[in-house]
């Protein structure tokens, strides 16, 4: 395949929108509001609308390597604070997957590079902080298992933001998620991991009102 099948698949992609719905994309360009914040995995594998059956305009997306939320992430938290404070969506979901590279990459040794070798690091402090649970799993199992635990810490990451906690605070309704998406299935697991108000959270990561 090369560059220009892409512009004939779009020509397809366009036409068989507006033959089923013609308004979609005067809609569409007229206003976005999604009601959901996707942050997941670059990983091409792992098309966010199409694995969770969502149209243009229904899903506002962030994608990284392995689904980070770094504190000092400007394009995270920019994305984090226009979706809840403009386009006030209700639901957020760190979805990451079995099998992430970048996962993978923060079990073992080998150095990819200066940027991603850094980027990777806290998977890797998360690994050493749970390494009793991976006693006796071979390598897939820990591939899996730390796919999981890194889910379930992003998910407390974007819930220590003041972007997030601020929203709480205002009243307003908000709802994080853990989900995690199987390349071998193309199901979505939820790891049952939902905050939705800061009593949830560890006291030392509140914000006072």
């Amino acid at each position: 395949m090369d560059i220009h099948q892409l512009l004939d698949n779009n020509r397809h992609w366009s036409a068989t929108l507006r033959a089923r719905d013609p308004e979609f994309f005067a809609r569409l360009a007229r206003q976005q509001r999604p009601e959901f914040l996707w942050i997941g995995c670059s990983d091409s594998r792992v098309p966010a609308n199409e694995v969770v059956g969502l149209l243009p305009g229904e899903l506002f997306v962030h994608r990284n390597v392995a689904n980070m939320v770094v504190a000092t992430d400007m394009n995270l938290l920019s994305v984090l604070q226009y979706a809840v404070d403009v386009l006030r969506v209700r639901e957020i979901i760190v979805c990451g997957h079995y099998g992430c590279g970048g996962v993978r990459a923060a079990l073992g040794h080998a150095a990819l590079g200066q940027l991603i070798d850094n980027w990777l690091r806290a998977i890797k402090a998360l690994y050493h902080q749970n390494l009793e649970r991976f006693a006796g799993l071979d390598e897939e199992q820990a591939v899996n298992l730390l796919c999981e635990l890194n889910v379930q810490r992003q998910v407390r990451n974007v819930c220590h933001t003041p972007i997030v906690q601020g929203a709480w605070l205002r009243g307003q309704p908000l709802a994080v998620h853990g989900w995690i998406y199987g390349l071998d299935d193309g199901r979505v697991k939820d790891l049952e991991v939902t905050v939705d108000s800061p009593a949830q959270l560890d006291e030392t990561f509140r914000y006072d009102p």
